[in-house]
């Protein structure tokens, strides 16, 4: 019995969550990161060709680690 409970409070959770999400795009303030340009793009493909380790690419070039990981999986298909 506490399981169904618990079920439904999740739910109503995930309702008020989705709820204020909606609510912040359109007032403007969720927004996802801003796109890399393809200097910064190319710049984090230099570094990796040149040995570099992923690390250090986040802290050389400011691009955040996600997406420095996203741009080396690229490289390697």
């Amino acid at each position: 019995m506490l399981g169904v409970f618990a079920e439904f409070e999740t739910n109503l959770r995930k309702e008020r969550q989705l709820e204020g999400i909606a609510e912040a795009k359109t007032r403007g303030v969720y927004k996802g990161g801003a796109p890399l340009d393809a200097e910064k793009k190319e710049r984090v493909r230099q570094l990796y060709r040149s040995g570099m380790k992923p690390a250090d690419i986040v802290r050389e070039s400011g691009v955040g680690k996600t997406s420095v990981f996203k741009i080396i999986k690229e490289l390697r298909s």
